[in-house]
């Protein structure tokens, strides 16, 4: 009986990655892929996210070079959302943790939440001069 809470788990945290844009674990899906296949395709696809997070992260502090203040709060904010994003996919995953399953369940939690961040730092790079509600200036 342990594996149906492990299937709902599985479910909800597909379903959620999904829901948020993470379309780069699609390729993953395949049923004739072993679990250590899976492991690994939802690794890379975490890790591609990942760079990408990364490469607006620097775009984002170019833009802030001549802005310390700006910066260290970009600094601090960056720490305390990965902080956050490691803690959440650690509890939200915390069920599977013991079995084959679970580094594909943390990549894909990881891989979610780090494309919500890409949308933001994506909006933070699209500011219009004059637009005081944006922390990034305009290119």
């Amino acid at each position: 009986m342990r594996l149906l809470p492990i299937f709902l788990l599985l479910t909800v945290v597909i379903v959620h990655s999904g829901a948020t844009g993470a379309s780069a674990a699609e390729p993953c899906d395949t049923a004739s892929s072993s679990q250590a296949d899976l492991n690994e395709c939802y690794g890379k696809a975490y890790k591609k996210s990942d760079d990408e997070l990364n490469g607006l992260y620097k775009q984002i502090t170019t833009r802030l070079k001549d802005d310390a203040a700006t910066t260290k709060l970009l600094v601090t904010a960056q720490k305390a959302w990965v902080a956050f994003r490691d803690a959440e996919c650690n509890f939200s995953t915390s069920a599977s943790a013991q079995g084959s399953v679970y580094p594909m369940i943390q990549s894909i939690c990881l891989d979610g939440l780090t494309s919500k961040r890409i949308d933001d730092f994506k909006s933070y790079l699209k500011c219009e001069e004059g637009d005081l509600s944006c922390p990034v200036p305009a290119h």
